[in-house]
């Protein structure tokens, strides 16, 4: 428990998936943690917790999240406001909470809805963990970056014409959040001449992960963990 009378917000990094990437704090902290909270889909397991759950001990209370995964974000915003309330109320008794993120929690993580909720009222630390674009890198076998090369991370949802115009800008891209973007993202990326040099990676780390040049993708969509990297240069695909 925190020396103070207020519990500590831990918000966990526990990497993209290979529970073998969980930092050692990261590790230390879970197993230590009287009340572990995590996001999990509504109606379905949280895989946040599956990665971490040879650390998590058996007497930790937990917090399940249950996140609505709808388009519209108000769903999920009333979710972390209830996710909110809960965790508040552990930290107001001073007990410390331990909350999973998979990958890193300031990366388009899920920690942060709660930062922004609780930051301000309790003393909170940021535990970093391996990043899912990184993670990608390494299974497709290709450096995304050296030396002066420039990296712009993409959302897969924005409009043709917002990626367009950052596609046009030229260096290394990593298009996050495919899924059923999938069919026009591929479209846009062979308009632009760009399919040579693209990857994807879908479930990096995991058993079943699959990593290939995008052009050898057949399937109409993507899965939720999915990412597409776009190497710089003119050079065709090495692998």
């Amino acid at each position: 428990m925190n020396s103070s009378t207020k519990g500590t917000l831990y918000g966990v990094g526990v990497g993209p998936g290979d529970p073998e990437l969980i930092t050692l704090k990261a590790a230390r902290l879970m197993s230590a943690a009287q009340v572990i909270a995590y996001p999990a889909p509504e109606g379905g397991d949280s895989f946040a917790r599956e990665i971490a759950k040879a650390h998590v001990a058996e007497a930790a209370k937990e917090i399940s999240i249950a996140i609505p995964m709808r388009p519209e974000r108000k769903a999920a915003q009333d979710a972390y406001d209830v996710g909110a309330v809960a965790v508040r109320a552990e930290l107001e008794a001073g007990r410390d909470v331990v909350f999973l993120c998979e990958g890193d929690p300031f990366f388009y993580g899920t920690f942060m809805y709660l930062y922004d909720r609780l930051a301000g009222d309790f003393a909170t630390e940021i535990i970093p963990g391996v990043t899912s674009i990184v993670a990608c890198a390494s299974r497709l076998r290709q450096p995304l970056v050296s030396r002066n090369d420039v990296l712009t991370v993409l959302a897969g949802p924005m409009s043709d014409e917002e990626l367009e115009a950052r596609l046009k800008l030229g260096g290394s891209f990593a298009i996050m959040k495919v899924g059923r973007h999938l069919p026009r993202l591929k479209a846009l990326l062979e308009k632009l001449g760009l399919m040579k040099r693209a990857g994807y990676v879908e479930r990096a780390t995991l058993a079943n992960e699959k990593a290939i040049p995008l052009a050898e993708l057949a399937e109409p969509s993507a899965p939720y963990f999915s990412m597409i990297l776009i190497y710089d240069g003119d050079e065709a695909w090495k692998n």
